[in-house]
């Protein structure tokens, strides 16, 4: 029988505690529904004695009808020297009114003299009345021994008294946190181990990780190895300072590598759209290079490795990327053959490639010049649509013009014309106005089209990008410019480059309308 791992999500919680995440009340709840329908079945939500935001969310989603997860309100265990019933802290725990409590206690010697200041017996008090207290009430009590590892490393009968202490108060789980993130593997191991043989078989381990030495996801696989049976952690990792242990990668490793169940298979498979989506709401970039999640998981860039890959795809994956709902990508580079030009263009539904030589060719050409394609997937594609025989561009460019002048009583005014040929013949002659020559060159090509394609009103302009590649040659340096537009869903990115910003730009502005408008 495969032995179940519970996944317990901090993300609203820990997670926040990440520089530039704030989110809403909104936010909050979107990604708890998206986390229960993943099949996290813990989902630790806030502290509701800390901020109002938190206070309200506890109300909030108790309208909400979840699947199958447990919503946990996280705090303290109550002062010293003081009782449960009279508690601030504790008391909005119990107004929370969840079914899982979580509650943190310090387990290292340190933190109970000098940030306590009190002592071990008063502090295994705090920590057993709290527990027992929440329990009476029916509460499920989930104890987090804070700074367990170097609490054990400093004064070990502490650190373990304090998990008797919760353990015999019947706390359903008790969590050894490495709250600082400096533990190693191994010394994870012998934590558990340690614990275990404390507190006999019948007590369930679970273990909370961060990431300050980079072992936040070795660190958990280390604890499940030993026993651990709840592993904490936050969706991408994000969490105070460096990061939390990233649940998006412990998931596929404890369930694809090491043979344990998290959550069904169907639901792995939406990992990557979990993934995405908790970065989308918390405003965050998806990070390309996350393990099994990030748009470069599965992409290969070497013509060596697109040639095997072609040829037999574990050559160079661990796994098959559709398993964790990704998808294997070639890169197309200066280092490509011609596997990656064919892999691109069949996935672009363009079936034989007789120019992929040619169109290789001239992308090392290309990228010897300052362009990189890497990234520019569109602006390959175009390449090889416009090698076919049959190609019918969407416009011509004859010429256009920028100006960039100071009006009295304007100020700084960027104007532009732009002539085109669009099939049939017809010339469009336009001009515009922007906040830059660039921009004012974008209205001036909406301008001409527009009428010969309105689906043009679908398409926008998403980011804009400039990198000067040999900055010694100051304002004669070239210039790489990339582009992105999105519709209707769909995003597309396009490249130019030269030693005239205004021709880059025009460049990876022109193909990236001609690309939306092709494909």
């Amino acid at each position: 029988m495969t032995t179940r791992i519970e996944l317990y999500d901090t993300t609203l919680r820990d997670g926040t505690q990440r520089e530039n995440i704030s989110l809403s009340l909104a936010d909050k709840l979107a990604i708890a529904r998206r986390l229960d329908a993943f099949g996290i079945p813990y989902i630790e939500c806030g502290w509701p004695g800390s901020n109002p935001k938190d206070a309200d969310f506890f109300e909030a989603i108790r309208e909400v009808e979840l699947e199958q997860a447990r919503i946990c309100a996280f705090g303290a265990t109550r002062r010293k020297h003081s009782a449960c019933n009279r508690d601030g802290n504790v008391q909005a725990l119990v107004a929370a009114e969840t079914p899982t409590v979580t509650l943190v206690g310090k387990s290292w010697d340190l933190h109970v003299e000098k940030v306590l200041e009190t002592d071990a017996r008063e502090n295994e008090a705090m920590i057993g009345d709290t527990v027992g207290y929440l329990k009476e009430l029916g509460r499920e009590v989930i104890y987090d021994a804070e700074h367990f590892f170097d609490g054990l490393a400093g004064n070990p009968e502490c650190a373990l008294g304090t998990l008797r202490a919760a353990a015999a108060a019947g706390a359903d789980y008790v969590v050894l946190c490495d709250t600082n993130g400096g533990t190693l593997p191994w010394q994870i191991e012998a934590g558990i181990d340690a614990a275990r043989a404390e507190l006999g078989p019948d007590v369930r381990i679970g273990i909370h990780t961060h990431d300050d030495a980079g072992c936040g996801v070795a660190n958990t696989l280390a604890a499940v190895r030993a026993g651990a049976v709840m592993v904490q952690g936050t969706i991408n990792g994000y969490g105070e300072r460096v990061a939390n242990a990233n649940l998006v990668t412990i998931v596929p490793d404890l369930q694809c590598k090491m043979g344990f169940s998290c959550v069904p298979d169907e639901s792995l498979r939406e990992l990557t759209s979990l993934s995405r989506y908790v970065a989308e709401v918390a405003n965050i970039a998806h990070d390309d290079h996350l393990p099994y999640v990030g748009r470069s998981a599965f992409a290969h860039k070497g013509g060596i490795h697109v040639a095997a890959m072609l040829k037999e795809p574990s050559s160079y994956q661990h796994v098959e990327p559709e398993v964790v709902g990704n998808e294997m990508r070639t890169v197309v580079s200066e280092l490509s053959g011609r596997g990656n030009i064919a892999h691109l263009a069949a996935g672009a539904g363009i079936a034989e490639t007789p120019h992929a030589r040619e169109v290789l060719y001239k992308v090392k050409e290309l990228e010897n010049r300052g362009y990189s394609f890497e990234a520019a997937e569109a602006s390959v594609e175009l390449m090889l649509r416009r090698a076919e025989p049959d190609y019918e561009a969407p416009f011509r460019l004859i010429d256009f013009l920028t100006v960039v002048e100071h009006r009295d009583g304007r100020g700084l005014v960027a104007e532009a014309t732009v002539k085109v040929e669009v099939p049939g013949g017809a010339i469009a002659h336009t001009a515009a106005e922007g906040n830059g020559p660039v921009n004012a060159l974008a209205h001036a090509l909406r301008k001409a089209l527009e009428t010969h394609y309105p689906q043009l009103s679908e398409m926008r302009l998403a980011d804009y990008k400039v990198r000067i590649l040999d900055s010694a040659h100051g304002t004669a340096a070239t210039t790489r410019v990339l582009v992105d537009f999105v519709a209707g869903g769909e995003r597309w990115t396009t490249v130019g480059a030269g030693t005239n910003i205004i021709e880059a730009s025009w460049e990876a502005l022109s193909d990236a309308i001609e690309f939306g408008l092709t494909s």
